[in-house]
């Protein structure tokens, strides 16, 4: 495949992958729509698109739970996709895949089950002042309902995590620690194999939230050596309402269920339940079959693609943006840690990050401002939120110089 000089230096077809996403042909506000909003959720390529429609056209049947045809079919696909998954991920076993709606209820599961099972009064929870407030808040109540206690890992001014206090910090009361591995922010991509090394010298489990990472590089959870590691499928071109948790087999066997219903049991009498086997011990209720399948197309799609391919595009994407960024005296980055995701977090002058953000609206710029969900993040550096550019293989160098014509015009309005 060829490339254009400003379409980057990796071999992408990029007109021909951008016609595969039908979203980047529309207008917004009557201009060509520009999605930097990648972290938030990415866009779906047809072949996505056409598995959900495949499935509620001709296979729409429930699974694990018929003897007719659909029901065969679907549960035979359903369940490749998890293998399909393991795969993915490098995990030992398929079973180890559990199949949520996301890292949100990923990390609740965990701190629920293994949580409430694990904790005592006086253990402790090690998470960073990096997470998103779905690696906070599910920790905050699991140690407050346990008498446990949640300490907060700190991070250096370049949002790099303090690696020396992280260390400092494990101690014999450490039960946990859970660490995003990319964070939705600033970009940090934190050392989860040295975290997970360090972590287990200690006797300490390991949580990695994988939410920002699967879109970007690979992940192997066998090289991690980690003990769960969560992931969701619209943050890699997939449909919402779906993800899952990987969980080393051992632990998962020892942890009791979430969540109570069908699927998850093998008998049930008014005197006693006997619980299902992994995976299905933890998915109680119908499934989400169709998203499922969904999700299954979008890893076939960015694995045909490559992932070394996607990350060195990407990479090329962040340079070229951060290089745009830095030469405006007016521009603060925030977060420059040495390794980053294809993602910026930004401020304009004294520019409220909304102000500036609803006039890329008007021009056709989607990025998000805010906080975005990591409010003690925008506390420790002092101020309200930040304009959040990320980038995805899809966007053009051509679209990142018309984020710096519509800087200059909310500088012209504002400053």
């Amino acid at each position: 495949m060829s490339t254009s000089p400003n379409t980057g230096s990796v071999a992408f077809d990029l007109a021909k992958i951008r016609a595969d996403f039908p979203i980047l042909g529309r207008e917004v506000h009557k201009k060509p729509l520009i999605y930097f909003d990648n972290a938030a959720t990415t866009q779906k390529p047809k072949v996505v698109i056409d598995a959900l429609v495949d499935y509620y056209s001709n296979l729409n049947s429930n699974v694990h739970r018929g003897v007719h045809y659909l029901s065969q079919e679907a549960t035979r696909a359903f369940e490749e996709v998890r293998k399909q998954i393991s795969v993915f991920l490098n995990a030992r076993y398929c079973h180890e895949i559990i199949y949520t709606r996301g890292c949100t209820e990923s990390i609740n599961l965990v701190a629920f089950s293994w949580g409430r099972a694990s904790l005592n009064p006086g253990d402790e929870v090690l998470i960073s002042a990096l997470e998103h407030h779905s690696n906070i808040v599910p920790w905050q109540m699991i140690c407050a309902e346990k008498g446990a206690v949640l300490r907060v890992c700190p991070i250096l001014e370049d949002g790099a995590l303090d690696m020396n206090a992280f260390v400092s910090m494990l101690g014999p009361k450490t039960r946990l620690t859970a660490i995003t591995h990319i964070s939705n922010t600033l970009g940090t991509i934190n050392p989860v194999k040295e975290i997970t090394r360090l972590a287990h010298q200690n006797g300490t489990l390991v949580l990695i939230d994988g939410a920002q990472a699967l879109s970007h590089l690979k992940v192997d959870v066998q090289e991690i050596g980690c003990d769960f590691y969560t992931f969701s499928a619209h943050k890699v071109y997939g449909p919402m309402g779906i993800g899952g948790l990987y969980g080393r087999e051992e632990i998962l066997n020892a942890m009791p269920p979430w969540q109570g219903g069908g699927e998850m049991i093998k008998s049930v009498t008014f005197e006693k339940t006997t619980y299902n086997e992994l995976p299905f011990k933890f998915e109680a209720g119908t499934p989400n079959v169709g998203d499922v399948l969904g999700f299954g197309a979008a890893l076939k799609y960015i694995s045909q693609l490559g992932m070394d391919e996607i990350a060195a595009r990407e990479h090329e994407l962040l340079n070229y943006a951060t290089h745009r960024m830095q030469a405006d005296a007016d521009i603060k980055i925030i977060g420059n840690a040495p390794e980053k995701a294809s993602l910026i977090s930004f401020m304009i002058g004294n520019i409220h990050p909304y102000d500036a953000g609803t006039i890329f609206d008007q021009l056709g710029i989607a990025v998000r401002t805010g906080t975005h969900c990591t409010q003690p993040l925008m506390d420790y550096y002092g101020i309200p939120g930040t304009i959040r550019a990320s980038f995805a293989f899809y966007n053009t160098r051509e679209e990142i110089d018309q984020l710096m014509d519509a800087i200059a015009k909310v500088k012209q309005l504002f400053l």
